[in-house]
Order: structure tokens, then sequence, then C-alpha cells
């Protein structure tokens, strides 16, 4: 056996059938139930094809003027998990380098605590949702965690005020550093993690790629535990935001989340979204980010 196939053999679990996604039918889904944006999107991660500006500046449209976006309309605060979520479709329509993300990944930058953490603005006390409500402790390592990976993986496209370098998170390196140190000090000694399920999966892309991969590893060893009983929502968005922190398509969790991915895809080609139908061309979108 070459060191290759015992690599893979270590990778996905012998007698193991790769599990097949019907991407056709994911695209379809897409193109018959998506908006203009989600359609754009869906060009984007298929081809490469760059949106038309015009597509772009609506997707942006709402930011507060000195970066990042409110949760609600009417709210002119700007919200922490809000702009990750942003920030997330700017991501597949490759528009991280404007200078609306810019502005906003400069302002996610600069509200990160002493510790190395974020929390909301106090003043949002009344809109927050539960995994982001101010002062609670929970909420705090999930957004932690969703501005650190936002942070990581958009820092070297950002092009940032700050002089910008190689290290992970390019302009952000040592607000991305502060922010893997936050987490890994709030781990339990068995890889678990202080908060809601997401922000497990963004810890572990966080921590592979500060290369903290002892830590990044027992917190996957969960996850992998878990898959069974996850929802097609979570298991898209984990297994999108641990391709995007560029942890390999055959890696044995990633072949789980596919097999997984397989099991939960409907007939119409889409899955379910944990957060409503409106949502599902966004769930679908992720999935099809994870397995393309």
């Amino acid at each position: 056996m070459t060191s290759a196939d015992s690599a893979r053999r270590d990778r996905i679990p012998a007698g193991s059938v790769a599990a097949v996604v019907d991407i056709d039918a994911a695209v379809g889904f897409v193109v018959a139930h998506g908006d203009t944006v989600e359609r754009a999107r869906l060009s984007r991660l298929r081809t490469g094809a760059a949106p038309p500006p015009e597509l772009l500046d609506d997707a942006e449209v709402g930011e507060a003027p000195g970066g990042g976006w409110p949760a609600t309309l009417g709210v002119g605060i700007a919200s922490v998990d809000a702009t990750c979520f942003r920030l997330s479709e700017l991501d597949d329509l490759g528009a991280l380098g404007r200078p609306a993300a810019r502005r906003a990944l400069d302002w996610l930058a600069a509200r990160q605590l002493r510790d190395g953490g974020w929390e909301e603005d106090p003043a949002l006390a009344g809109h927050a949702p539960e995994w982001a409500r101010p002062g609670d402790p929970e909420a705090g390592f999930y957004l932690t965690a969703n501005a650190g990976f936002w942070l990581t993986v958009a820092g070297l496209d950002a092009r940032a005020a700050g002089p910008l370098d190689h290290r992970v998170g390019g302009a952000y390196a040592g607000v991305v550093h502060a922010s893997a140190q936050s987490l890994v000090a709030r781990l339990r000694p068995d890889g678990g993690w202080p908060s809601f399920l997401p922000a497990g999966w963004l810890s572990a892309a966080v921590l592979h790629r500060q290369e903290m991969f002892h830590e990044a590893a027992r917190i996957q060893v969960i996850l992998a535990e878990r898959m069974p009983e996850l929802s097609p929502s979570d298991v898209a968005w984990l297994a999108a935001t641990l391709r995007r922190a560029g942890i390999d398509g055959e890696d044995w969790l990633m072949a789980r989340a596919r097999r997984r991915l397989t099991e939960t895809q409907r007939s119409d080609g889409g899955w379910e979204s944990d957060d409503g139908h409106q949502f599902d061309v966004h769930t679908t979108l992720r999935a099809i980010r994870a397995c393309r």
C-alpha cells in the first residue's frame, strides 16, 4: 500500500461508499426559486462569472455609515451577527474586496474586545436574537468564532486600510490570532465549546487556519459524533465553513457531512432551512459550495 493509499484510508472509513449529492438538482432548485442575488451567487460558484456592478450595489445596500450592517431595518446600529451573514453572501459574489466589505471587515476588527472576543452593542439588547444577545457568554463565544472566521478568510482579499502581509488573515492577522487564543482559552478539555452548535465548526475553521490542529481536531471529533442528528441546514453550514477554511473535501469529517447531505436532499433538489422556507435557497447554496 502506498502512502497516498494509507492517507486516503485515514480520511474515508473502510467499507464506506462515497456519497453523491445531486448537484444538478440543487442547481435547478436555486434557478427555480432563488432571487436575482441568489442566482448570481450560484453563477459565480459554478463558473466564476462576475456579477454586474448594479447587482453588487443591491447586495450591499443598507450598510451603516461606519461599516457593518444592522440586523433589521429601522435600527441604525450595525450588528456583528448581521454583518457576518452579509459577508457570507458577498463572499459567494466575489465581493469581499469591494469598499463595502472592506469597511465592514475594518469595523469588525475595530469592534474586537481586549480579551480577543466580540459582543453585540448593548443598545441591541432589545433586538438581538438569543445567539447574539449582548452580555451573554454563549453568544459572545459564537460571535467571536463567527467574526474570527470572516476576518480569517477575507483578510488577504480585503485590502484593508492597514498594511497587508501574508500571514493568515492578512491585514487582520493580529486580530485573527487574538480571536483564536480567546476561543482556545474557553474550550473544555474534551474539545467541547461553551456555546451554540454553529460555534463549533466556526471555531474549528479559525483554529485550523491558525495551525492549531490539535484543538481543531478535538472539535471535529465532537462534530462527527453529532453528524447523524444535525439538520440539513446545519450540515450545509458546517461543510461550507470547513471547505472555506481549506479543509480537504475528502477529509473524513467532510465525507460524513456529504453523506448526510445526500440523505437529506429533497426530491426538488433543495435542502430545508431551520429558519423557514424563505431561506431554503440560502441553505442549498451552502450545500453546493460545500460539495463543488
